[in-house]
C-alpha cells in the first residue's frame, strides 16, 4: 500500500473510534450481512452448511448470527478447498508452497498472503488473505499500534524515521512477522528482525548496531531485550513498544515499561484474524475491533467472524482463547466491546547454563515445527540447567526407535544453530499428552510439577 494512501485509509479507520456504540453496531451488522451473502454465493461449504441449518438466501439478511452453524479447525482443514471463495488455490498447493519455497513476504501466486498457524492446538493450518483483506488487516494493526496517538502525532513520529526492531519467530509464515514487515514498509520505517533462534550474542551485536527507537515482539522475547538494557549490554531510546503474539501479564508489562521507559501497547490477534484488539491501559482492558470482527462467547466457547476476509470467510469459527465480553458503557472512551479475563497461549522459555555460567535461551516457537510420521504430539520439560527431556506421544503403528532417532536428529540441529551444543536431551514416550485444563491448549513447555498432570 502506498504511503499517502495508507495514511488516508488509517485516518478513515481511526474515525470509527469516535463513533458511538450504536453506529459501530450498525456498521458491524452491515459488514456481517454482506459477508454472509458473499459466502452463500461463493463458498460451496457455507452454502451446504447454511442450507442444512435451514437458512435460505432470503433469511441470511435477517436471522441472528447465533442461528448460523459454527465451524472449528478440524472442519476448516477437512473442507478447505470448498470453503475458500477463490478458484485458483488449493490447500495442497499452499502446503507445497510453504514446504518448498523459501520463507518470504512475497505473496503466493503473486496475490495471496498465506499465514501459517503455530499449531498450538494440534495440526497446523493455513489462513489465506487476498490483497484487499491483507491491507485492511494491516490498517487495523497499525491503528492498534498507534491507538493512543492523534494523526498529527503519528505524522510527527513517522517524519522522524522510525527504526523498528521485531523480536519473535521470523523464519516461518507466521502472521506477526509478515504483518510487521509489510506494516513497516508501509509507514516508511527501517526494520531489524531478531529471530528467537539467534544466539544471544548476535542479539546484542545487532541491537548495538541498529539502535532501534521502536520495539515490537513477543512479550517473552521483549523481556530478554529489557534485561539486556537493564544490564547495560545494549542501549536504546525507545518511543514505542508493541507487544503481540502472546498474553502479556501485569507484572511483565510493568517490568517492560520500567526498562523501556514507554507504555506498552498490547495487540491481540490470531492467525484467523491478525487484528482483533488492543490494550493500552490495563484498567481500561482489551478493546476489541468490532468494526473488523464479530466475537461471540457462547457456553464458554469463543467464536470469531472475520468481517474483512472474503477470500477465506471464517464465520463463527471457534477460537480456543478464553474470555468474557463486556459491552461498552455510556461513559466509555471507545464504542467497542471489551474482552475481560483474556487467557491465551503462554509458554515459558527454556534457559540453559554451561559450566562457565554462560546462559542462553530456547523459545517455544523454535522447537514446535517437528513433522515426523507417527509422532502425534510432544512436549518439553527442563530437568537440569543443561538438560531437558522430550515427551512424545506416537501412533500405535509407529516405531519408537525410528521416531526417537529422528527427533534427536532434528533437535540436535536446532541446538547447534542456537549455540547450545553443551545441552543434553533425551526422549521419553508417554501414552497421552493432555491439554492444559485452564486454557484448553497443549503446552509445548511444562514445569516439573505439571509433568504428571499434563502427560499421562
Amino acid at each position: 500500500m502506498k504511503y499517502l494512501k495508507l495514511l488516508w485509509n488509517l485516518f478513515g479507520l481511526k474515525r470509527n473510534t469516535k463513533k458511538n456504540s450504536e453506529q459501530i453496531r450498525k456498521l458491524q451488522e452491515e459488514k456481517l450481512r454482506n459477508l454472509l451473502w458473499f459466502a452463500w454465493n461463493h463458498s460451496t461449504f457455507y452454502r451446504r452448511t447454511f442450507e442444512a441449518a435451514g437458512i435460505t438466501e432470503e433469511t441470511i439478511w435477517t436471522i441472528p448470527l447465533s442461528d448460523f452453524p459454527t465451524i472449528d479447525k478440524g472442519q476448516l482443514l477437512q473442507n478447505f478447498d470448498e470453503l475458500i471463495t477463490v478458484s485458483d488455490v488449493t490447500q495442497e498447493e499452499i502446503r507445497r508452497f510453504d514446504a518448498e519455497e523459501e520463507t518470504s513476504r512475497e505473496p503466493f501466486k503473486g496475490k495471496y498472503h498465506v499465514v501459517h498457524s503455530s499449531g498450538s492446538t494440534g495440526k497446523p493450518g493455513y489462513f489465506l488473505y487476498d490483497e484487499k483483506a491483507w491491507n485492511t488487516m494491516l490498517l487495523g494493526i497499525i491503528r492498534g499500534a498507534l491507538w493512543d496517538m492523534s494523526m498529527p502525532e503519528i505524522l510527527k513520529l513517522l517524519a522522524h524515521g522510525p527504526r523498528i526492531v521485531y523480536i519473535a519467530a521470523t523464519d516461518g509464515r507466521y502472521g506477526g512477522a509478515m504483518t510487521v514487515g509489510d506494516g513497516i514498509d508501509g509507514v516508511g520505517g527501517k526494520q531489524l528482525y531478531l529471530d528467537i533462534n539467534l544466539p544471544l550474542t548476535e542479539w546484542i551485536r545487532q541491537l548495538r548496531e541498529f539502535q532501534p527507537n521502536i520495539v515490537i515482539g513477543y512479550p517473552s522475547a521483549m523481556k530478554i531485550m529489557a534485561e539486556l538494557l537493564e544490564q547495560g549490554q545494549v542501549e536504546a531510546t525507545l518511543v514505542r513498544a508493541v507487544s503481540c503474539g502472546e498474553p502479556l501479564g501485569r507484572s511483565l508489562r510493568h517490568y517492560l515499561e520500567e526498562q523501556f521507559h514507554t507504555p506498552i501497547i498490547n495487540i491481540y490477534g490470531a492467525s484467523e484474524s491478525l487484528a482483533l484488539g488492543v490494550e493500552v491501559d490495563t484498567k481500561e482492558g482489551m478493546i476489541l475491533f468490532d468494526d473488523l470482527n464479530v466475537v461471540e462467547v457462547e457456553n464458554g466457547k469463543m467464536y470469531l467472524t472475520c468481517l474483512y476476509n472474503f477470500a477465506q470467510p471464517l464465520i463463527r469459527y471457534q477460537i480456543t482463547d478464553d474470555l468474557t465480553l463486556k459491552q461498552p458503557e455510556e461513559n466509555s472512551r471507545f464504542p467497542f466491546t471489551k474482552a475481560v479475563g483474556l487467557l491465551g497461549r503462554q509458554e515459558d522459555l527454556l534457559w540453559f547454563e554451561d559450566g562457565d555460567g554462560n546462559r542462553e535461551f530456547l523459545h517455544p516457537l523454535a522447537i514446535e515445527g517437528f513433522c515426523i510420521e507417527g509422532l502425534m504430539d510432544y512436549q518439553f520439560r527442563q530437568v537440569e540447567k543443561d538438560t531437558f527431556e522430550m515427551l512424545a506421544e506416537i501412533s500405535d503403528t509407529a516405531l519408537e526407535d525410528e521416531i526417537r532417532g529422528e527427533m534427536l536428529r532434528q533437535m540436535k540441529t536446532i541446538l547447534n544453530e542456537k549455540g547450545l551444543k553443551f545441552v543434553q536431551f533425551y526422549v521419553r514416550f508417554v501414552e497421552e499428552i493432555r491439554p492444559n485444563p485452564r486454557t484448553g491448549k497443549k503446552q509445548l513447555i511444562v514445569g516439573t510439577d505439571e509433568k504428571e498432570r499434563m502427560a499421562g
